[in-house]
């Protein structure tokens, strides 16, 4: 008889598992690229998303224009994207890399949620990530997040109607 499974808790599924047995994954990593700005804080915000496949190749871009944020929500926001992406097209392993040192430290733990604007947003991130298999999250300098970034500054151009 097998004994029964334990269920993980979120730091295990965003990383922090310290089990040293390799396993095999039963399914590809996603890997989302994340990030959300803002001219002015608050000011016109937006984010973007750049998903790849298993072999490093985009699948998918996405962005969006949110009017009037903050750039912590529009990180938020960028993440919310790249989850929805990952349960919506059955991805249940995502990996995010974002250059918000904040929203990284805060879904591993290591910083609270204190803003009101960022609890709601955070929670429905949790929620989320609990129904995927596996979720990580790792803080990168802004040079290795560019096409995200590029595709934030693209969104904010056009809800301004400049042409690109």
């Amino acid at each position: 008889m097998l004994p029964a499974r334990q269920p993980r808790t979120i730091e295990s599924r965003i990383g922090m598992n310290s089990s040293s047995t390799p396993r095999q994954d039963p399914s590809p990593e996603i890997v989302a690229h994340v990030d959300g700005g803002s001219r002015g804080n608050p000011g016109p915000a937006a984010y973007g998303v750049v998903i790849e496949g298993a072999g490093g190749a985009p699948v998918a871009k996405l962005s969006k224009f949110l009017g009037r944020a903050t750039n912590n929500v529009a990180e938020y926001q960028g993440l919310l994207a790249a989850l929805e992406y990952a349960l919506e097209y059955h991805h249940p392993r995502l990996r995010v890399l974002t250059d918000s040192e904040l929203m990284a430290r805060q879904l591993e733990g290591r910083y609270k949620v204190k803003s009101r604007d960022l609890k709601p947003l955070f929670e429905r991130a949790r929620g989320m990530i609990l129904r995927l298999e596996h979720f990580s999250i790792r803080h990168v300098p802004r040079e290795k997040n560019a096409e995200a970034d590029r595709l934030v500054n693209q969104a904010l151009d056009a809800a301004e109607g400049k042409t690109f």
